[in-house]
């Protein structure tokens, strides 16, 4: 049977299994789940994924969740991933892992709370939160800062000191995409700082397009809508589009 990817591409974790997938010439069938509609709360999902979150994978008997480890079960499983992208060597593979565990608790984090509680509440109807977005942007230039000096210290192009990038590699930047629905110059605000991310950020979409952008544009589209409507909150088709942003629903 094929391959089955549950997803939506307004979720981060989502767009990274997809261009995994599609990079490294895996044949599978793109399942959309609106998150928007609540689909991923339907009890038929459910039975895939009982925590009601994207992605969620099918592979004959194997139903999977959380997209790290969804990861890793494609690189191991399916003949023809290039080894630099989980190595057979347990010592880079433990280094990956560990960045992996990290993203979750700090970028992750960082990332999300400062978008939900600044660009998005307009253009869902909500009220400003600046102490939550505060709070996650003091996590976000946290985050940046590790990246920067600790993870991309070595003299490679992606994490850890690779010429070729990793899982982490696409799921991190995957989920620094999501700061692209930032105003401009709060993004660049955001970014400036950290030249070596900002590379690392054009490493990994030059390494994996033309799937890296294809995934990315209903993100850009989104951007695009809140640019041109400085008052999206009226707008039941941008507050629908964005409300996938939202991390109970990630």
């Amino acid at each position: 049977m094929k391959l089955k990817v549950y997803a939506d591409r307004m979720s981060q974790p989502s767009r990274a299994v997809i261009i995994f997938c599609k990079v490294n010439g895996i044949d599978f069938e793109e399942v959309r789940i609106d998150i928007t509609k609540r689909q991923q709360l339907s009890t038929e999902f459910k039975e895939i994924n009982p925590m009601g979150k994207v992605p969620a994978i099918v592979d004959g008997r194997v139903k999977l969740f959380e997209s790290h480890a969804i990861l890793i079960y494609l690189a191991c499983v399916f003949p023809g991933v290039a080894d630099h992208w989980y190595p057979a060597d347990l010592f880079k593979r433990a280094k990956i892992e560990s960045v992996l565990d990290w993203h979750h608790s700090n970028l992750r984090q960082g990332a999300v709370t400062y978008v939900v509680n600044t660009v998005l509440p307009p253009a869902l109807g909500l009220p400003l939160n600046p102490q939550a977005a505060a709070e996650g942007e003091k996590v976000l230039f946290s985050s940046l800062s590790k990246v920067e000096s600790f993870w991309l210290k070595g003299s490679g192009l992606f994490l850890l000191g690779g010429n070729q990038p990793s899982i982490a590699d696409l799921s991190l930047v995957s989920e620094l995409m999501q700061l692209e629905v930032l105003d401009e110059n709060d993004h660049n605000r955001i970014l400036a700082p950290y030249k070596k991310v900002k590379q690392w950020i054009k490493d990994t979409r030059y390494a994996t397009n033309p799937h890296f952008d294809e995934a990315h544009k209903m993100l850009f589209k989104a951007k695009a809508r809140l640019q041109k409507q400085p008052s999206v909150g009226t707008n039941s088709e941008t507050q629908s589009s964005l409300k996938a942003t939202l991390p109970s629903k990630m």
